[in-house]
């Protein structure tokens, strides 16, 4: 898919595959989205859209932190992107800031194993 829609598509798919993974990972307690599937979609959608027009603002903004951290400064952006998408989206509850943070490296590795995946295809 080489399309902005498929991309799009790719991006709402790996955003909620990590949710998910993280949830189960962190804990109900830590992440609760009341155990539904359609939770997980919208949020989902809520934080690949925060991620397509949010994030890369967020990212030139700060690039000096990031520069000056060797990236490790994108682990903190990627949690303030998740505690975002569940500030805007209230039925995904994350307990706090670190546990957003763990959640955005869920979600980071999970988006670079599918990424790693499709592009051997």
């Amino acid at each position: 898919m080489n399309s902005a829609i498929g991309r799009f598509i790719i991006r709402w798919f790996v955003s909620g595959l990590g949710l998910w993974i993280a949830a189960s990972l962190l804990g109900s307690e830590s992440i609760n989205y009341g155990s539904k599937l359609g939770v997980i979609v919208v949020s989902g959608l809520v934080l690949a859209i925060i991620n397509s027009i949010i994030k890369p603002i967020v990212i030139v903004l700060s690039l000096p932190a990031i520069l000056f951290s060797l990236g490790l400064f994108m682990i903190v952006i990627n949690g303030l992107m998740v505690l975002l998408a569940s500030h805007l989206y209230t039925q995904l509850q994350v307990k706090n800031f670190w546990v957003a943070m763990l959640a955005g490296m869920v979600i980071g590795l999970v988006n670079y194993l599918v990424t790693t995946i499709l592009e051997e295809r």
